[in-house]
């Protein structure tokens, strides 16, 4: 059966188009293994930051979940399939998966290194949508930079109090 739909002409040739959406593909699976972490945790955080934590969580996966349609939007626009399903995420992404759940500030430092991968992965490809012209890709890339390391922050912080108080509380005497 013959194509109807012309050639994509974007103004991208179609070796860096290519080149993108691999990264782009990356991108992807990176954003899809920290979304499915993030919802594990809040599912089983427990302890005495249950509350904040599992509201905290929540934002982030829903956050990440909108990002998904995103990124794979911009794959199919530069030409390209999106990657799907979940070996083929777990081959792409960075982010080792999660199988059990650990104590509640291990979550969140396990948060801080996924959020700090992805936004590696996502500084990686702009220099190859930069050099395309590919400004669409740039912004998409610098508003997943802007999130991630963000986030990355808030949850750093969260550690860095804790460990803050710990250190800081007065000593008894005997």
């Amino acid at each position: 059966m013959a194509h109807l739909a012309p050639p994509i002409d974007i103004g991208i040739p179609a070796n860096q188009r290519q080149e993108i959406a691999e990264g782009l593909g990356h991108l992807l699976a990176d954003s899809y293994v920290l979304y499915l972490k993030t919802h594990g945790f809040h599912w089983n955080v427990t302890g005495p930051m249950f509350s904040s934590l599992h509201l905290m969580f929540m934002e982030q996966y829903t956050e990440l979940w909108n990002a998904l349609d995103e990124i794979a939007e911009r794959i199919r626009a530069l030409g390209h399939p999106a990657p799907m399903g979940g070996r083929r995420y777990a081959e792409l992404s960075s982010i080792e998966e999660t199988h059990l759940a650990p104590e509640a500030l291990a979550m969140v430092a396990e948060l801080v290194k996924g959020h700090e991968a992805v936004a590696r992965t996502a500084r990686g490809i702009l220099p190859l949508a930069d050099a395309a012209e590919d400004g669409p890709t740039v912004d998409l890339l610098n508003q997943r930079l802007q999130i991630h390391e963000k986030t990355a922050w808030m949850l750093r912080s969260v550690l860095e109090h804790l460990s803050l108080i710990h250190i800081s509380e007065p000593t008894r005497p005997y």
